[in-house]
């Protein structure tokens, strides 16, 4: 069941589809960036297998009907942009419904990330999945929290997730 990816949406944009095994190579520059993944702990330090790790998760979730990361393909270029998507999560003994979202680092600051959240927000308050949505972000990840306020979210409470500092956002439908 694929009830929470964004298969076959579109942004102004971006194009948004299921991450494959071919999608890997494309994806690996994300992980090969140290600045990609300072703020998260607890990721394997070789990119090929924290990529790899990162793949199988999707892969996992999308069996279990979890949602998942859809890739963000770039409409003119056709080219794998990011990935960005509608993830249930468990954060403090609570099932929510999270927008995840990681941009490749040579389009960041281009407004892909909010283009990319915006329509996970929209997509998921229009099918009814949840009323409120949150973004798991840590602490020290400015350039996250201020993708998340951009989409409307407003900070909700600080706790522990996977053993990293985060700040939870949320927005309500």
């Amino acid at each position: 069941m694929a009830k929470y990816l964004l298969e076959n949406q579109k942004s102004e944009r971006l194009l948004f589809r299921k991450i494959t095994p071919k999608d890997f190579d494309s994806w690996l520059p994300f992980y090969e960036n140290p600045e990609s993944t300072r703020y998260w702990n607890g990721l394997p330090k070789n990119p090929e297998e924290a990529c790899n790790e990162q793949f199988n998760k999707t892969f996992e979730r999308y069996e279990k009907g979890l949602g998942g990361m859809n890739a963000l393909v770039h409409k003119e270029t056709n080219l794998l942009i990011g990935i960005c998507g509608l993830l249930v999560q468990t954060v403090d003994g609570i099932e929510e419904l999270e927008i995840g979202y990681s941009i490749s680092p040579k389009y960041w600051r281009k407004g892909y990330a909010i283009e990319a959240a915006r329509k996970c927000k929209e997509y998921a308050f229009k099918h009814k999945f949840t009323t409120s949505l949150i973004s798991i972000i840590h602490v020290d990840n400015i350039p996250s929290k201020r993708v998340a306020s951009k989409n409307g979210m407003v900070l909700d409470k600080t706790t522990t997730y996977k053993e990293n500092p985060v700040a939870i956002y949320r927005v309500h439908n």
